[in-house]
């Protein structure tokens, strides 16, 4: 499946690091890289694993930092460059 036209709608490559707790040593902090697609400012598909994580895993959530990114962008122009059109 191409990943284009989600793109083309607001979707951005989203990377979370989601540290929690060991069920066993909750002490102890482990991490967890998460990344998908996902629609900036709302993220609601990191949400949705968020809810099912605390739903129905026993690592207690210890915090989330979130990044995102285009990756289709408008094109620069840099002065500098001169361009002959013939």
């Amino acid at each position: 499946m191409s990943m284009l036209s989600p793109q083309l709608q607001g979707y951005r490559l989203t990377t979370a690091e989601i540290i929690y707790r060991l069920p066993d040593h909750p002490d102890l902090l482990q991490s967890y890289i998460w990344q998908e697609f996902d629609i900036a400012p709302d993220f609601p598909i990191l949400r949705k694993f968020l809810d099912f994580w605390q739903r129905s895993l026993d690592g207690k959530l210890h915090s989330v930092t979130v990044g995102a990114t285009s990756l289709i962008t408008p094109g620069e122009l840099r002065s500098g460059h001169s361009f002959s059109l013939h």
